[in-house]
């Protein structure tokens, strides 16, 4: 047979073949233009969701790459300070867009530079320098801030900033301290200031807090790289510790 009629007896057939499933085709376009209906309720969650993820990534970033970078073997306030510009370039990120947005690309660069880089600064330098009497169960333990290892303080005052209850009950301790609380010495307990100079242990106070709080902190310092432990010594309380870099 000649292949000039076999190419047309093919192409006859494909013409055939497309009329014939060109009704199908249509309709399935035209079901997937169609707007999925969806549950109000549903659809509000998922906006919360959003707005949740973008409000948390700040802090996230802040801890996580502070606590990452240590492990990593960069220095404490070092690896505090990368995580902090980190987070301060994320903020400035968002400043420039909602600029962008709504008032035009000249006042980006002022927004992120006037406004959110200095917010940002000044977050990150308050979670690690500063704890509110508020916040301390004594003044002992107010004053013994300074002496707890910076990434554990960035997560720590990050905490505090969102869940702004939250009390701490003890920070650093000398073998003293357990014959006046009535327990046996413990020589390993992070409590003690390590080789390095630095407290890698905080205790947080779990009473009267409810369970929901509780918990959502344990899971809060656990994502975030460290070791927690509801345990009672003198009373009920939840331990996070900042592993030692070996």
């Amino acid at each position: 047979m000649p292949r000039d009629i076999v190419k047309a007896k093919l192409a006859k057939l494909r013409r055939e073949v497309e009329r014939q499933l060109r009704p199908h085709r249509l309709a399935f376009q035209r079901a997937a233009a169609r707007p999925t209906p969806q549950n109000p309720w549903l659809t509000a969650l998922l906006s919360f969701l959003k707005v949740a993820a973008v409000v948390a990534l700040p802090f996230y970033v802040y801890v996580r790459s502070s606590v990452y970078l240590y492990a990593q073997g960069v220095a404490p306030w070092l690896a505090v300070a990368f995580g902090a510009l980190l987070t301060m370039g994320i903020v400035a990120g968002y400043a420039t867009w909602i600029s962008r947005r709504f008032s035009g690309r000249k006042r980006a660069s002022d927004m992120a530079r006037w406004i959110a880089l200095p917010l940002a600064a000044a977050w990150c330098g308050y979670a690690v320098l500063y704890l509110a009497g508020a916040n301390a169960k004594t003044d002992q333990v107010r004053a013994y801030y300074s002496a707890v290892h910076p990434v554990l303080r960035a997560a720590l005052g990050t905490a505090i900033l969102i869940d702004p209850d939250i009390v701490v009950t003890d920070l650093r301790r000398v073998p003293e301290d357990y014959a006046r609380m009535g327990l046996p010495v413990y020589d390993r307990t992070l409590h003690y200031r390590q080789k390095n100079g630095w407290v890698h242990a905080v205790d947080l106070r779990t009473r009267g807090r409810g369970a929901v709080k509780n918990r959502a902190v344990q899971l809060y310092f656990r994502s975030m790289g460290f070791r927690t432990l509801r345990h009672v010594g003198t009373a009920d309380h939840l331990h996070v510790s900042l592993p030692i870099r070996d």
